[in-house]
């Protein structure tokens, strides 16, 4: 374990949860301010920990900050903290934003502080929750090298995995996680819409659906991409890609798109799985394409 004096700025989910999770494991949690000062309710509660009045009296009263409001605000909080003198060598900076990197903080390596960018692969709805999952995540991790061993055992205390990133790729790395957390949760409700175009009620769909949800996610963690893909694609049945198609020009046009190009790169994945050769893959690829060009050219 670290021995570092511990403070949290910006008390929202995240903070409160790495907050209480870290405390838990053993560490002193100094103090925490947020904003809106009804926001370190919950922390405080949970840890001990002094409400400060300013960002300026945790950093002055810690060794490694978290600095945890809302994305746009980590720049701020962080010219705050050098404007009014309070930062110095001592300090370890960090954030937990996925969208952002540790260059947001560069500001604070004027004063000889060390930055971090520490961001786990997890989704959170509440800060029970996340306090929940936080443990057992997998985190990336980037920012100053000579930083790493305090991200490192952050991770370790948490119980999770971890691998390291280049500032630069963070965009792209962000852009992945929200594929597979926020764009999953467009792809269910493209085929809650399928089904409602059917006629079948909204909530009777989600719920006959999830079974099929559960079952996909347990096959991804067991045998994994792209061993995992199963359908008419991955079986190189046209006949019934077809009759998709022809139901959905019928019933459902405006959903017609979607399903193309998703279906365009799922015979790339049937074809890196094995199940169909490369002349399969073109010609499922084809299928999709003409009927593309077709919905575009009727718009």
């Amino acid at each position: 374990m670290l021995r570092k004096k511990i403070g949290i700025i910006g008390a929202g989910v995240v903070g409160t949860a790495i907050g209480v999770v870290l405390h838990d494991k053993g560490y002193e949690i100094k103090g925490a301010y947020d904003i809106k000062p009804e926001s370190t309710q919950l922390l405080a509660e949970r840890t001990g920990c002094a409400i400060a009045a300013s960002p300026e009296v945790i950093a002055r009263s810690a060794d490694l900050i978290f600095i945890t409001p809302c994305d746009s605000a980590i720049q701020n909080v962080v010219d705050t903290l050098a404007d009014r003198g309070a930062i110095h060598s001592g300090h370890t900076l960090v954030h937990m934003s996925g969208a952002q990197s540790s260059e947001v903080l560069d500001r604070a390596k004027e004063f000889g502080a060390r930055v971090l960018s520490v961001h786990p692969l997890q989704s959170f709805a509440n800060p029970d929750m996340a306090i929940e999952n936080l443990p057992g995540s997998v985190f990336s991790i980037e920012g100053d090298r000579q930083a790493f061993d305090v991200a490192v055992c952050i991770v370790e205390t948490l119980g999770g995995e971890y691998f390291f990133i280049d500032r630069k790729a963070k965009p792209l790395y962000h852009a992945g996680a929200c594929v597979v957390s926020n764009y999953l949760v467009t792809i269910i409700d493209f085929g809650v819409k399928l089904l409602e175009s059917t006629g079948i009620p909204k909530s009777m769909a989600t719920r006959a659906l999830l079974p099929l949800i559960n079952g996909t996610l347990h096959n991804i963690e067991n045998i994994g991409i792209p061993k995992c893909l199963t359908g008419p694609i991955a079986r190189g049945d046209y006949s019934t890609i077809i009759k998709h198609l022809d139901c959905l020009e019928k019933m459902a046009p405006d959903l017609t798109k979607l399903y193309g190009w998703l279906g365009y790169y799922t015979a790339q994945i049937a074809l890196e799985k094995g199940s169909i050769d490369k002349d399969a893959m073109e010609n499922f690829q084809k299928v999709f394409m003409q009927e593309l060009a077709r919905v575009g050219s009727a718009q």
